[in-house]
C-alpha cells in the first residue's frame, strides 16, 4: 500500500509459489526490487487505479507500480495529460514523479510466473486491496485495468461478479458512493494489437474526470 500504511507487508510470503519465484528472480536480477510492491500515490485518492500484478522488468524491478515498463508508458502519459500527475514519464523511484488525487496499485502485489497469478493468490492478496479501498475518498472512482483487476475489486467490495460484468468503457455507480470504471489493460499486447488505443484510453480518463466532478457535486 502507500508508504504510510501499517497494513502492507513489504516482506509478505503468504503465497509460497510467488515467494519462491521472487527468490529465483533476486538471484538472476540482484539489483531488482523483487519483493511485494506497495501502492503509489496520495492518501484518500479520488482515483484508485488497479492493475493486475508487477511486471518482471517494470514494477518488480523498480518497486513502483507501472514504472519502467511498456504498460506504464501509456498510463503515466494519460495521468499527466489529464491532470493526475506532474510528469509524463516514470522510470524509477527517485524520478520526481508525483500523483495528484490518484493512487495506483495492483490486484496482486508480487510478480507471478508468466504474469499469471492463480485464483488462490488473488484471493490471498485481496485483503490488501480491501484496505486500500477503505482508504480512498468515499466518492472515489476505481479504475479497473482488465478483467482480473475488475474481479478483484468486486471481491474486495463483496459485490457479485454477475451483477457487474466487465466491459471496456462501462461505469458502475455503487451504493457505497464509489464508482467503478472498466478499461482494457494498457499492456503491450493490447496496445500493439490496438485493442486499446491511446484515444480509447484517453476517453476513459475523460469519463473518470467527469465522474469525479459529478460525484463531488453530490451531497
Amino acid at each position: 500500500m502507500s508508504e504510510n500504511s501499517s497494513v502492507f507487508d513489504p516482506n509478505c510470503t503468504a503465497c509460497p509459489r510467488l515467494s519462491d519465484f521472487l527468490i529465483k528472480i533476486r538471484l538472476k536480477f540482484a539489483h531488482y526490487h523483487s519483493r511485494p510492491v506497495s501502492s503509489f500515490g496520495v492518501k484518500n485518492p479520488k482515483l484508485l487505479i488497479v492493475g493486475l500484478a508487477p511486471g518482471l522488468h517494470g514494477a518488480n524491478a523498480t518497486g513502483r507500480p507501472f514504472t519502467g515498463d511498456h504498460a506504464g508508458i501509456i498510463l503515466y502519459k494519460m495521468l499527466y495529460e489529464h491532470g493526475f500527475s506532474n510528469k509524463e514519464v516514470s522510470t524509477h523511484l527517485k524520478d520526481g514523479m508525483k500523483l495528484k488525487d490518484c493512487q495506483i496499485t495492483n490486484a496482486v502485489k508480487c510478480l507471478p510466473p508468466e504474469n499469471k497469478p492463480t485464483g488462490d493468490e488473488i484471493t490471498t492478496c485481496n485483503s490488501y486491496l480491501v484496505e486500500e479501498l477503505k482508504s480512498t475518498d468515499k466518492k472515489a472512482v476505481i479504475l479497473c485495468l482488465g478483467l482480473i483487476s475488475h474481479k478483484a475489486v468486486l471481491k474486495a467490495l463483496s459485490l457479485k461478479q454477475s451483477t457487474y460484468p466487465f466491459k471496456h468503457g462501462i461505469s458502475y455507480s455503487l451504493d457505497d458512493g464509489h464508482t467503478i470504471v472498466d478499461s482494457y489493460h494498457c499492456s503491450r499486447y493490447n496496445t500493439n494489437t490496438r485493442r486499446l488505443t491511446e484515444e480509447m484510453f484517453s476517453d476513459i480518463f475523460i469519463l473518470i474526470k467527469s465522474q469525479i466532478d459529478l460525484n463531488s457535486n453530490v451531497v
